[in-house]
Parts: C-alpha cells; structure tokens; sequence
C-alpha cells in the first residue's frame, strides 16, 4: 500500500545533509525529539486480522520518518456519537511515541490519504 523508499527520494536532500526523514530540518543543531500521541479511527468494516496489519503499517510509518514507538493501545470497536463518513463505529487505537518535530506532518498526510482511517488525532504530550 505504502511505499517507504518514496519517503526516502522525497527527503533525500535533507539525508544528504545529515538530517532525518522528516520532511523538515531544523537550522543551527539537531532537531528536537519530542512526545507525540496519536489516535486513530481505523473502519469498521475491517477485520481483525486487516486491523492488526493496519496498526502495523502505521507504526512502520512512525519509524519510517525517524520515530520511536512507544506504546500502542487498542481500545477496540466504540459507536461514535455522529456519523463519521457513514459510519457509526470503529475500531480506536492510540499510539505514543517519539519522533523529531517535522517526522509528523509526513505522518499526517499519509494517514489522511488512507482509505482504512476513518478520523485521526495527533497531539504533542506535555513533558511534566
């Protein structure tokens, strides 16, 4: 589905450079690595083996921009309050993990061309 070596040629200036695969470098040292947690709304229509194979193209995405994979946490098939693209339930999971500040806005734009995601939500974590 997913081809990783297109997110390596998009980057490979930024590889030249030193930098990671995130579409961004940071000027003047490292780019920071920070906390992200990301829930997604996988469709309902899949099954259980189509959900895990989902779960892990995602997580091979995550590290595929430079990030680390924390934890992953699968809350399982929860009816929406609204109807969501003509759906009225679908299969929750949260991933926290580590990543530099501009890996995430890749992450953001495959998971909004996947046709299995449903809705999608990703938040930097406070560091306490």
């Amino acid at each position: 589905m997913f081809d990783f070596d297109l997110v390596r040629w998009y980057n490979k200036p930024a590889l030249a450079l030193g930098g990671s695969l995130g579409p961004f470098v940071q000027r003047g040292g490292e780019a920071a690595v920070r906390e992200y947690e990301l829930m997604v709304i996988y469709s309902p229509q899949l099954d259980e083996e189509a959900l895990t194979a989902q779960i892990e193209r995602t997580k091979e995405l995550i590290v595929g921009v430079g990030g680390e994979v924390e934890k992953v946490d699968q809350w399982g098939k929860r009816r929406f309050a609204y109807e969501i693209k003509k759906n009225t339930e679908g299969f929750y999971v949260v991933i926290d993990f580590k990543a530099e500040s501009g890996a995430t806005s890749e992450v953001e734009r495959i998971l909004k061309i996947t046709d299995e995601v449903v809705r999608y939500l990703l938040v930097r974590r406070d560091v306490e």
